[in-house]
Formats: C-alpha cells, structure tokens, sequence
C-alpha cells in the first residue's frame, strides 16, 4: 500500500504527486498575484512569506519525492514506445523544472545572505549568496521556469486525460486508486 510496485503507485507517491500539484499550481497563482501588490497592502509581506515557506516546504517533498522514486519501482509504462519515450522525457522535464523553479527561488530569497524563514519554525540558512546581480538573475530564471513548468504540467494533465478517456486505459487511475498497486 505505501510503496510502488510494477502495476500501480503507492499511497506515497499519490500523495506526493497531488500535494506538489496543488501547491505549485498555488505558488505560481500566488507568485502571480504577488508581482501587482502595493507596498501599503497588507499582503506586501505576507504574501512572499507564505510562497517562501510553501516553496521551502516544496523543495524538500520534491527531494524526498526524487529519492523515493529512485528507491521504488514504478508501474509499467504503457502505450507506443514513441509514447512511453515521450511520457518519459517529459517526466524528466517536470522534475527539472521543479528543481530550477525552487532553487532559483531560494537563491532570489539569500541573495542578501539572510536565510529562509519557514513559517516562522525553522530557518533554511543561506548556501550561496552575494554573488553578482543573483536575486535579478534568479528571479528571471525563476519566472521563466515557473511559465514553462505550468505548460508542461498542462501537457502533463492532457496526456493522462487522453489516456483516460481515448485510450481508455488506467494510466490516470493508477495515480488515484491505491488497490492498483497490490495488483501483481
């Protein structure tokens, strides 16, 4: 139930998946919003606050997210093998995207070599800061990774739909339904 196998993902892995699809589908609508507040709204620094500490809390599920997956199977790919190619690829770029998006936002937020509050519990210290013009360069990176990880995340959502409902096969329902992965 907890773990992967060979026919369906794991409690784990669902909840990973779905947590980190609502949150970064929150952080960039936030991210968003935040770029047109003014400096008397009251949301001028709570806004970043909780896009920081989500975006930190983030990072480290994605981490676990990767290392989980390194350390269980994972289902059968199905369909052509120009499709499976495809799924494949674009899992990689999620991942990436993931990874350059957070990142980068953690280096616009130690630019100034203070570290990461997240929520107020516990500071994520700064690992590299000072470097030239970084909270300008990381934040163009980190806006432009952010675009391109919601459109390939579209893409993403597009395909596991086709495949529920052209293909009619349980690729999408492999990700939703637990008892798939105590099949043998």
């Amino acid at each position: 139930m907890w773990k992967n196998t060979r026919s369906g993902w794991g409690l784990v892995s669902i909840l990973l998946h779905w947590v980190s699809a609502l949150a970064i589908i929150g952080l960039f609508i936030l991210g968003w919003w935040m770029t047109g507040l003014g400096y008397y709204d009251r949301w001028y620094n709570l806004g970043p606050w909780w896009h920081r500490s989500v975006g930190m809390l983030l990072l480290f599920a994605t981490l676990f997210r990767l290392a989980w997956r390194v350390a269980n199977p994972t289902p059968v790919a199905k369909g052509h093998r120009l499709e499976r190619l495809v799924a494949h690829l674009g899992h990689i770029g999620l991942y990436v995207l993931m990874l350059v998006v957070l990142v980068s936002g953690f280096l616009i937020s130690t630019a100034d070599g203070k570290g990461v509050s997240v929520f107020d519990a516990f500071v994520v210290p700064a690992l590299v800061s000072g470097l030239p013009q970084q909270a300008s360069v990381a934040g163009q990176v980190h806006w432009y990774s952010a675009l391109a990880l919601m459109l390939l995340a579209a893409g993403h959502t597009q395909a596991a739909l086709k495949h529920h409902w052209v293909d009619r096969n349980d690729i999408l329902l492999r990700m939703i339904d637990l008892r798939r992965a105590r099949r043998p």
